[in-house]
């Protein structure tokens, strides 16, 4: 745990929020980039799940990958996955996102229905890269 600190704050502030995503998919690629343009505020940190920091992180808060595959979102030291991940983060983006929450009021097992089937179809519907994304260098200082 002292490891996945140090290697962190080096990165990034305790400030900033951080997702971890899946580096392959093009849907959760072009979610990352839907943030990003959304995050005026400087928020938020990226990582592929794939990446060291990554796969650091993903045992550090002992997450079963085998489960959650697609979006885990660290805020104040907790990780939260799948639709709850998802509508934290809208929480942090301007205009209309944030009403999002507002699904909150459904329990998780209703919401991650809905998540789960997009998530086991989003490389059919949405494609597949090779390798993770590589930012550009404009947009490198906000991943990790």
């Amino acid at each position: 745990m002292v490891i996945n600190f140090v290697i962190i704050n080096k990165r990034t502030s305790l400030d900033h929020k951080i997702i971890l995503f899946d580096g392959v998919c093009n849907l959760c690629n072009s979610s990352v980039t839907f943030v990003i343009k959304r995050d005026k505020q400087n928020r938020f940190k990226f990582t592929a799940l794939q990446s060291d920091i990554g796969k650091e992180l993903i045992q550090s808060h002992g997450i079963d990958t085998n489960k959650v595959d697609s979006i885990i979102f660290i805020e104040n030291g907790k990780a939260y996955t799948k639709s709850t991940a998802a509508l934290r983060i809208s929480k942090y983006l301007g205009g209309a996102y944030p009403v999002m929450m507002i699904f909150m009021i459904f329990p998780p097992f209703l919401r991650n229905i809905v998540y789960d089937w997009i998530a086991r179809n989003r490389y059919k519907w949405y494609g597949k890269k090779e390798s993770c994304m590589i930012p550009t260098p404009e947009l490198k200082s906000k991943f990790l």
